[in-house]
Order: C-alpha cells, then structure tokens, then sequence
C-alpha cells in the first residue's frame, strides 16, 4: 500500500510538470529571472501557511536547528533554482522540446545515482530498459547538431535534486519550506528592486500579478508530491516514471507550439518511449510475484 501511494504521488507531479509548459507560455513576456524569483517567494508564502494552517509549527522548528538537514536542503535549493531558471527560460524561448529530452535523460541519472548512492540493485528487465533508454538518449546526442546544453543540465539538476531530496528524512512540506525560505530574502530584495527600478512585471496589469502568485502554486503541488512520493519508493522506480514529465511536454511541444520534430528524434524517442514499456512491465511482474509470495507465506 505505502509504494502503491508512492507511485500515484509521482504519477501526478509529474502529469502536472508535464503540461505546467501551458501556463508558463502564458508569461513569455517576463523575464525567466523574474518569474523564478516570484516563484521561490509565493512557494514559500503557501507553503509556510500551509504549515501553519495545519498546526506543523512545532515540528517544523526544530529542523531549523540542525545544520545537517540545513545544508542538504540548501543543496537542494540550489539545485532545483538552477532547473527552474533554466527550464523556464528554455520554455519561453521555444525550445520545449531540447526541456523534453533533458527530463528524458533525467531517469538515466537517477537510476544511476540510486545504484551509486543508495546501493539499490536491478533486475533484469530494469538493467533491460535503462539499456534501451540509454541507446536513444545516446542516439539523440548524436543527431541534436549541437551540445544540448539546456537538456544536461536539466538532467543532472533535477537528478541530484532528487538524490539530495532522498537522503533527507523530513515532511514534503517542511522540505520545501526550508528550500524555499533559503533563497527568500534575497529573491524578494531583487523584486522590490526591479519594481522599483520600473522594469518589474508584478504590478503591470492584475493578471501578471495573479499569474505569478499562481506559478507558485503550481511550483508548490508537484515538488511537494514528488517528496511524499522519494519517501515511498525507489529512486529507481521515481526515476524511470520521470518519462511521463517529458512526454507530455514533447507533445505540447510538437502540437500545439508547433516545433521541429524530424524523423531522427522520432527514432530516438521510440528506443525510450520502449524502454518505459519494459520498465513497466517489469514493475507489473514483479509485483505480481510479490503478492503471489505473500498469500504462500499467508
């Protein structure tokens, strides 16, 4: 039941990253600074009273005391700062789908990491897939034109992201409180200063201002169900999920943006988009072998 909830929590935060490319389009006319700093400054604003509103105070200060939780949260901080900044940019300078490709890359990492790090072990059918997915990636860096530098670093923020965020025994929300309030003071002294300035967006027309109250809505549901989903299952499993992320923001890519999209990463995309059948199928079989020996041992 605990890994079953696991996988419906990473089965929506990544359908709601998948299609979140929608409502950034939506403020392509501010700047990507900008809308990260809004956004770590309203994620905190709703997170923070979500603790509070749910009476979590008292458990949540304490955590405030211990620079070990500390500097891992700052890492992860940092880490998910630079994936915002960049993929934002990259979402409204149309290239949506050079984003798709480095959350395609991103369960590679992770499943590596997750072997490195947390000593997790492989079945076949996973080693199968991580194969598979490899080929395409592999033959996608080969045909790009250029170095995809958007879709590296993408991938490795959000995979070290994610390994930082597995490491650390702490509630999703109180998680998220300390990675937002890290970067809180400095991101609201630059807005006050770029309203100031007058070259600040936030008071340009009532619908810049609640759009960007809600990108960090929207920036506070999927992180924080991400972090109950890392507590619940593997990295591994958490990282090959990561294909629906990227699949939805390719087709939002291709069909309603109207990108390039040749035969050449139509090929590639179909080595991963197999590699996640196998993966799955896997995931389908082993648990069916799990309960199979549990109602022998019952």
């Amino acid at each position: 039941m605990h890994n079953k909830i696991g996988l419906i929590y990473a089965f929506s935060a990544y359908t709601l990253w998948g299609i979140i490319p929608l409502f950034w389009k939506q403020l392509d006319h501010v700047d990507s600074v900008e809308i990260v700093m809004h956004r770590m400054v309203w994620s905190c604003v709703l997170v923070t009273m979500l603790i509070l509103l749910s009476r979590q105070w008292a458990s949540f200060r304490p955590l405030l005391s211990q620079p070990k939780i500390m500097l891992r949260l700052l890492l992860a901080s940092v880490l998910i700062s630079v994936n915002w900044a960049v993929f934002i940019w990259a979402v409204n300078n149309d290239r949506l789908i050079e984003t798709s490709l480095g959350y395609f890359m991103n369960p590679l990492i992770s499943v590596a990491l997750g072997v490195i790090l947390f000593s997790e072990v492989l079945r076949l059918g996973q080693w199968l897939s991580l194969l598979v997915a490899g080929i395409g990636v592999v033959y996608l860096f080969a045909t790009h034109g250029s170095f995809p530098w958007i879709s590296l670093v993408l991938a490795l923020s959000f995979s070290l992201y994610s390994a930082v965020k597995k490491s650390i025994s702490v509630p999703a929300t109180h998680g998220m409180a300390i990675e937002t309030l890290c970067f809180f003071v400095p991101a609201l002294i630059y807005l006050v200063y770029i309203e100031w300035q007058g070259s600040g967006q936030f008071f340009e027309g009532s619908s810049n201002s609640w759009m960007l109250i809600l990108g960090g809505l929207f920036t506070l549901i999927p992180l924080l169900l991400f972090a109950a989903a890392a507590k619940r299952i593997s990295l591994t499993a958490l990282g090959m999920m990561q294909y629906i992320g990227p699949t939805l923001q390719l087709v939002c890519g291709v069909l309603i943006y109207q990108e390039p999209f040749g035969s050449q990463k139509m090929i590639a995309f179909g080595f991963i988009w197999f590699a996640l059948a196998i993966f799955s199928a896997d995931q389908l079989y082993d648990r069916r072998r799990r309960k199979s020996a549990e109602r022998r041992a019952v």
